[in-house]
């Protein structure tokens, strides 16, 4: 498939294509960087991919759509997830170990009405998500009420390592309720 072929279907979210291309074909480059760029330190390959997927289409694919066949697409990307993971790396965004913050908030007991309707409202925005594995992860912790350490274990992960997508999926989820507070206020 050519560069121009694949960046449509890319485009076009063909799941068949993008499952392919990133998990696949790219697996060793991405292997690569992310060797080089984090060395020994334990990083989650999915997950660095699944973010590095978002970034290209948040917004329409404006990130994807920046691409201009002055290179091939190996190349481009292969910038495009240098730069990410340093990006990562120099936030610290993968692990972080010495987080005091819990899993969960257990502080304010609801009543049973209210605690329904906030759930529905929360599966209302897990729904609008770009990102489902960050909506799994707020959905088996907030709606399910599952332990940390048996949602890591579903995921396949470290606690450590939920932690930190839990982090990043409740600022996903903060996102997603702003735009549709706008939208609500229109």
């Amino acid at each position: 498939m050519s560069d121009p072929q694949l960046v449509a279907q890319l485009i076009a979210h063909d799941p068949k294509v993008t499952a392919q291309f990133f998990f696949t074909d790219c697996r060793p480059l991405f292997i690569s960087i992310i060797r080089r760029v984090f060395g020994n330190q334990i990083v989650d390959y999915d997950e660095i991919i699944s973010e590095l997927y978002v970034l290209l289409m948040e917004n329409d694919a404006r990130k994807l759509r920046t691409f201009k066949y002055e290179s091939t697409l190996f190349q481009w990307l292969k910038t495009i997830a240098v730069r990410h993971c340093l990006e990562l790396k120099r936030r610290g965004k993968v692990i972080d170990n010495e987080s005091q913050e819990p899993l969960v908030n257990s502080g304010k007991n609801l009543s049973y009405v209210e605690s329904s309707q906030a759930k529905m409202d929360v599966e209302s925005l897990l729904r609008q998500m770009n990102n489902q594995r960050y909506a799994l992860v707020i959905h088996l912790l907030m709606i399910e009420e599952k332990s940390p350490e048996e949602v890591a274990k579903q995921l396949s992960i470290t606690v450590a390592n939920l932690y930190n997508i839990k982090r990043r999926a409740m600022k996903a989820l903060v996102e997603v309720a702003l735009k549709d507070k706008r939208s609500y206020e229109r």
